[in-house]
């Protein structure tokens, strides 16, 4: 090859040789997780009534959240609030363990709502847990949670909304601030800091859009879906989460960073607590001294009742419908309503009222069932849970009606079997079972 030849080859290639700068190195993809939950509305533990409501529980929840921990140490553990309700089973005993149960979870920051204010702002902070309430009018309660881990730092927030406040027609100072300028003030701070910003509130989509300063919040927890979870989406900069109720799930999502610490993209999914999950080792003696203090309340409660009881009950029992009644007596006998108290034995419930309630005659009425000792003769379902109390129309022989004699059975159903403790009822299918 002559030495032209071998000059214009070189010429030829050099300018390829020359463009072909060495790789840049690119920067890494940042990624932060979140496990997230929504409103526990009182709920210590599941309704094992029927298998398809057998879902959630603290316990349950213990040990996922060890899994996830394990899988992802750098993950955050965040609750929108909601812990407790008025409505608990077995009421303060109840809430109060809730908050001793919550406190072994470990979560980072829980979001204070209206209905965790149930028994006073006092009654929250035994045990401490890592309460927000960001418009909160004094320092009762932590405006923001900083939390730092696996490189990052989580800024949360919750806004209490003063529209619903138990108090907000009441005369004389109220307990949250509604102007949203310390929170948008306070979210821009964070933001500048480099922190990863969260909000919570149980207000709606539209409504927080409305109402809330946004721009600088990169995940916004609403208003929790009634038990299933929402599917996440990402408006502006903002990626909206939608917890579920009833404590039956948690959610977890791995969001991907851009440069400006924004939301680019994320994976989600929802992790469902069924009674497949085992219970949590760690609460194995909480959940003893809880089942204890409420049996001991109960025999307490029976105590009394026995004490005050006078006169004759006004049910007669099933053995005495029995009489007139063969036939739907037979229908009965044969049916889960007839077994329903020794389910709650199989599973040591037996002294849980909130489960008395519906699993014997009259229980918390006048004459209705007590205990096995005094009462033997009202447990499960019988008669008189559905048509009411009827010793008068047994002992006037059949001539004075019973106590519902113009009943609904549709309505009268719903009493026990509500979506929390019997999500798959339907009654034109459930009735024929029992028909008679």
């Amino acid at each position: 090859m002559s030495r032209f030849v071998r000059w214009l080859l070189l010429c030829c290639l050099f300018p390829l040789y020359a463009s072909a700068a060495p790789p840049q190195p690119q920067p890494a993809q940042r990624t932060l997780t979140l496990v997230y939950s929504g409103n526990l509305d009182g709920e210590l533990e599941p309704c094992g009534c029927t298998p398809e409501g057998n879902f959630g529980g603290i316990r349950r929840r213990a040990t996922v959240l060890a899994t996830l921990r394990k899988a992802r140490p750098d993950a955050f553990v965040i609750s929108a609030g909601g812990l407790l309700s008025g409505f608990a089973a077995n009421g303060r005993i109840t809430n109060e363990f809730i908050l001793t149960g919550f406190a072994q979870l470990g979560y980072d920051a829980i979001g204070l709502q209206w209905s965790d204010l149930q028994y006073g702002e006092s009654f929250l902070n035994q045990p401490v847990l890592p309460w927000v309430a960001s418009n909160w009018h004094d320092n009762g309660f932590a405006h923001e949670r900083r939390i730092r881990r696996g490189g990052h730092t989580v800024a949360f927030f919750s806004w209490l909304d003063p529209e619903t406040a138990p108090q907000q027609n009441m005369v004389g100072d109220h307990q949250v601030n509604g102007d949203g300028a310390a929170l948008r003030q306070a979210l821009a701070e964070a933001r500048r800091d480099g922190a990863f910003t969260v909000l919570a509130t149980t207000l709606t989509l539209k409504a927080a859009q409305e109402r809330l300063p946004l721009p600088d919040v990169d995940v916004l927890l609403i208003r929790s879906k009634y038990e299933a979870y929402g599917t996440p989406q990402l408006v502006d900069h903002t990626l909206v989460l939608q917890p579920g109720s009833r404590g039956m799930r948690l959610g977890r999502v791995e969001v991907q960073l851009g440069a400006d610490g924004r939301v680019t993209a994320w994976r989600h999914e929802v992790i469902p607590l069924p009674k497949t999950v085992a219970d949590a080792p760690l609460l194995a003696q909480w959940y003893a001294d809880y089942n204890t203090e409420v049996k001991e309340n109960y025999q307490r409660m029976a105590a009394l009742r026995k004490a005050q009881a006078q006169g004759k009950t006004a049910f007669a029992g099933a053995d005495a419908c029995k009489v007139c009644h063969d036939e739907a007596y037979t229908t009965w006998s044969k049916s889960h309503h007839a077994k329903a108290f020794s389910a709650l034995e199989d599973v040591n419930k037996s002294f849980d009222p909130g489960c008395l309630q519906c699993h014997t005659v009259g229980f918390s009425k006048p004459g209705g069932f007590i205990d096995l000792d005094v009462t033997a003769s009202l447990t499960n379902v019988q008669c008189e849970s559905c048509h009411g109390a009827s010793r008068e129309h047994v002992v006037s022989g059949g001539t004075a009606p019973v106590g519902n004699y113009r009943w609904q059975p549709k309505k009268m159903c719903a009493q026990c079997h509500t979506p929390p403790h019997s999500p798959m009822f339907d009654f034109d299918s459930y009735w024929p079972r029992i028909r008679h």
